[in-house]
């Protein structure tokens, strides 16, 4: 088994095999996003239900690309700590998960379980304006409803406003919305962590050993928009296991398998003081300083077992590998058909033009997997999309 495993990965690692899957995601997510466009455009004015519901599945016909390369490509496994009744809830209600934001794929891991709880489609973010802007990913984001802020609070507080209770006032019955929301504002790394604990040492608030200083009032505002309508949140924490692969983008396209590790816990909203702003902003650094418990558990443990709640098993179901099959079925082999074809007959100039369009599906996949770490400067990413090249040399 284990030379079978290191056989097909020599195969994954490939660079035409992870163009040709990144080509069926990248056409199959542009013919998403076009359709998602016409329904904006054709039946949103008239009712945003039937938009919803048509959204939502696709929604799920773009997203279950994602969670096949992590559950299925790659073979990368979640073990799940959380009360049962506690997943009933996530998968019956309107809810916002708070996430720690450690990893490059800590968002995908939020797909993964919304997948395997079959509430995929209703997943939405909160996150900054920059990522509407990414093809295919950020457009369906956008088109799916979800929230984004650019961090000048009174443009903010309108949008999460007019946002939250517009969703929640004309959301079809049956289906639900949960909220993707990392307080922290951005993905983790020591320098950021040092200069957060200097402005909490500054503001006598508590220092955190594994996470940011959370920024507070953008959930007070979806909460107090809500007016109760929203009955949970889920404090998510994620880890990855040291005997599994490294956890970044790069290496589930070449097949190795990460090990996650989540622990979830739901807490009524019944319980969070949201309607005052300072006593909300309190809740939430209370709810930080668990996390770094929690965390910390992981840290010396590698697993969280241990605190309170059940090791539960999380069945992968086979609707994104059905997924992905269609895709590759529709538009990955009638255009290994094509391209056969040609090649041999093609001109110079032709092939020229064929080999530019490849190489810009292959920059636009490199971009959105470099959407978690995206720096002001240009020359930056595009070092990461071409390493072959020094940044002087850009």
């Amino acid at each position: 088994m284990e030379f079978h495993r290191k056989f097909l990965n020599t195969i994954q690692s490939l660079l035409p095999m992870q163009i040709f899957i990144c080509y069926c995601f990248v056409i199959s997510g542009l013919i998403v996003n076009f359709v998602q466009l016409l329904t904006c455009i054709f039946i949103w004015p008239f009712s945003k239900q039937i938009y919803r519901r048509i959204n939502y599945c696709l929604g799920t016909l773009l997203w279950s690309q994602l969670t096949f390369l992590y559950s299925w490509w790659s073979d990368s496994n979640v073990t799940v700590y959380v009360d049962p009744q506690d997943l009933k809830h996530l998968q019956h209600e309107y809810s916002i998960i708070l996430v720690n934001h450690r990893y490059e794929i800590d968002w995908l891991l939020g797909l993964v379980v919304a997948q395997e709880l079959g509430i995929l489609g209703g997943l939405k973010i909160v996150g900054k304006r920059s990522l509407s802007l990414i093809p295919i990913l950020g457009w369906s984001w956008f088109f799916s409803e979800s929230i984004f802020l650019r961090r000048i609070w009174e443009s903010d507080k309108k949008v999460l406003e007019h946002d939250i209770q517009q969703l929640l006032n004309g959301y079809p019955d049956n289906y639900y919305f949960s909220f993707l929301m990392a307080c922290e504002g951005t993905r983790f790394t020591e320098p950021k962590r040092l200069e957060s604990m200097k402005y909490a040492r500054e503001k006598n608030l508590p220092e955190l050993k594994y996470h940011i200083l959370p920024r507070t009032r953008g959930f007070t505002m979806i909460m107090q928009g809500a007016k109760g309508k929203i009955p949970g949140i889920y404090n998510f924490m994620l880890g990855f296991s040291k005997d599994g692969a490294s956890p970044i983008f790069r290496t589930l396209l070449k097949g190795h398998s990460c090990k996650a590790q989540l622990y979830i816990k739901r807490v009524p909203t019944s319980q969070i003081p949201y309607e005052d702003d300072a006593t909300c902003g309190e809740w939430i650094h209370k709810l930080f300083q668990e996390k770094d418990r929690i965390y910390d558990h992981f840290v010396q443990h590698d697993n969280f077992d241990g605190l309170g709640v059940p090791e539960v098993p999380v069945v992968r179901n086979y609707s994104d590998l059905l997924i992905e099959i269609f895709w590759i079925v529709t538009i990955g082999i009638p255009s290994l058909v094509w391209f056969g074809k040609f090649i041999f007959h093609s001109t110079l100039f032709g092939k020229i033009i064929f080999a530019l369009i490849i190489l810009m599906i292959y920059v636009i996949v490199q971009l959105m997997i470099n959407m978690s770490v995206i720096r002001s400067d240009v020359k930056h990413l595009l070092a990461k999309v071409f390493p072959h090249l020094s940044v002087d040399m850009l």
